[in-house]
């Protein structure tokens, strides 16, 4: 299978951020509001977590929260975004059957922003969503895990998945593909494609191990590989 290349994929998102940030210049007349933007809602949480794990908050889109759902559902054991943001994934995956759903994200204000969107969608009671820091938080009962993070952390969360997660679980990365795994199946392209990754026995917390480059996904779309 061939790689996407992260410094492509880095470069197209700055791109759609920059749009989004003179938007909102335009609207403000400066950028202070875009700095208030910053300071309120992704700065907060990130003093305590080492400079080389923080990673910045950008939205999943519409399509990349479909996509990330046909890769899980169906699947049984408890469902997790690790770094989850607004919650946006978290109440999909509840709304799509798995269950329970669980969102770790380290920032209060998108914590709060998250379960105004659970109250809003009438779920309040029935998803969760955590203010931890998704490194120190164990995944030895995740079944399914979704991650939208930085290249940059990635090898680092590959170590962490590797030694935490039970055999069975699968992982589905969005926007980046973990660096040294395999993935079994991928959707769509460009920012919204995602990856998807099975963990198999193999030692006491299971093994990511090669599989095929793309595999028959229950009710997903045909998978496409890049």
């Amino acid at each position: 299978m061939e790689q996407d290349d992260p410094a492509e994929a880095l470069t197209e998102l700055r791109e759609r951020r920059l749009g989004a940030l003179e938007l909102l210049q335009v609207a403000a007349g400066s950028g202070l509001v875009a700095y208030a933007v910053w300071a309120l809602l992704l700065q907060p949480g990130f003093r305590r977590v080492p400079l080389r794990l923080q990673v910045p908050y950008v939205g999943a889109s519409a399509r990349q929260v479909e996509h990330v759902l046909s890769l899980l559902r169906g699947r049984p054991g408890k469902m997790v975004d690790l770094g989850s943001g607004d919650g946006r994934i978290v109440l999909a995956a509840h709304k799509c059957g798995l269950r329970p759903a669980v969102g770790y994200e380290l920032n209060p204000w998108l914590v709060g922003l998250a379960w105004l969107h659970a109250w809003r969608a009438g779920c309040a009671g029935n998803v969760s969503y955590r203010r931890e820091n998704l490194w120190k938080v164990s995944l030895r009962d995740c079944h399914n895990v979704s991650v939208f993070l930085a290249p940059s952390v990635l090898p680092l969360l590959e170590d962490k998945l590797q030694a935490e997660l039970p055999a069975g679980a699968r992982v589905v990365s969005g926007r980046f593909p973990l660096p040294t795994w395999q993935p079994v199946a991928v959707l769509g392209e460009g920012l919204d494609r995602v990856w998807a990754y099975d963990v198999h026995s193999g030692g006491p917390a299971g093994q990511a191990v090669p599989g095929p480059s793309s595999a028959s996904i229950p009710g997903a779309p045909s998978s496409q590989v890049g």
